[in-house]
């Protein structure tokens, strides 16, 4: 016999699917903002895997990743259960930010209490109504403001099952990385769920290549728990080099204001003493190389055409994992 499952009390039949709202906040207009958790459930028994994107409102391509897997249908499973949240920060995604409309990062307001802030409310719902229900989770980031992260999924380092689905989601990277206090991450591991966290791409913006690679990981990653075959529709996405683990890695600053331009490719090693960008003045007067103060890959370049001193232009993984 089927256990019983509840939803955000909608029972949640084998070999059907729903569109929930969850309902825990509004906005100063007194406005109702739901966000929608769309949750397939198999016939046959299985693991619960959880799909989710837009923590920050304004990282879209996390979002195109996870509108592509509903729409596809590639989120009814065969077995166990699949839950998709596309946008989990609905509010920041109406108005394109980052935020909660009370100024605070969600992804610094968990596991959330009952009666904190609206954001750590809203996590502590989600953490209490809609993770509880999950064996694993893979959630979609992108890199801040300008700065585009090449496809890579961070793990916790003390854990191997989350490493082997590293490896199954077939990013280039893999970092070990340290888990932020009060992140969804951190929460979602402290109560033992196995989390991938995919960071690809920038803010407000849509890349065909970091929305394949998403669509394949999660896909590959369905496929080897047994939750859902990997269609044979799909044109997968299939990195040329070798996969990259590391936990060590240095970000590169602007040591001058100015105009920037990259002369490196995202994704691309590097040498120490390789130049990654040139700053200059709009006037032709000045011109500086920026260069790499150590040897690895890159994973994430600053497009912003302007930069100030000490900003961050280019991140670098330093190879290996110890």
């Amino acid at each position: 016999m089927s256990k019983e499952i509840t939803i955000l009390g909608e029972q949640i039949l084998p070999g059907k699917s729903y569109q929930i709202k969850m309902d825990i906040a509004r906005l100063h207009t007194r406005t109702k903002i739901e966000v929608t958790v769309i949750v397939s459930r198999a016939k046959k028994e299985g693991p619960c895997v959880l799909i989710s994107a837009g923590i920050h409102g304004d990282e879209v391509n996390g979002i195109e990743i996870v509108r592509q897997l509903v729409a596809n249908k590639y989120n009814i499973p065969d077995t166990g259960m699949i839950i998709c949240v596309p946008v989990v920060n609905v509010f920041g995604f109406i108005i394109k930010t980052r935020e909660f409309p009370d100024g605070k990062d969600l992804n610094r307001s968990f596991p959330g209490t009952k009666n904190g802030s609206l954001a750590s409310k809203f996590a502590h719902v989600f953490m209490n109504k809609i993770v509880a229900h999950a064996d694993y989770c893979i959630d979609f980031h992108t890199g801040g403001d300008d700065r585009f992260n090449y496809p890579q999924v961070r793990i916790s380092d003390d854990d191997i099952d989350t490493f082997n689905l590293a490896k199954v989601f077939g990013a280039k990277f893999v970092k070990y990385s340290s888990q932020r206090e009060k992140s969804f991450r951190a929460s979602a591991v402290a109560i033992g769920k196995k989390v991938l966290l995919y960071e690809g791409g920038k803010s407000l913006d849509i890349n065909k290549k970091i929305t394949n690679v998403g669509v394949t990981g999660i896909l590959n990653v369905l496929d080897f728990l047994g939750v859902k075959k990997f269609p044979v529709t799909y044109n997968a996405f299939k990195e040329d080099e070798q996969q990259v683990v590391f936990s060590n890695s240095k970000w590169i600053r602007a040591t001058a204001s100015g105009m920037y331009r990259s002369v490196i490719l995202n994704g691309a090693p590097v040498k120490k003493g390789d130049v990654i960008g040139l700053i200059t003045d709009p006037y032709g007067f000045f011109e500086r190389k920026i260069k790499a103060s150590v040897s690895g890959s890159i994973i994430c370049l600053n497009h912003s055409p302007i930069v100030n001193q000490g900003d961050a232009i280019a991140h670098i993984a330093i190879h290996g994992a110890d």
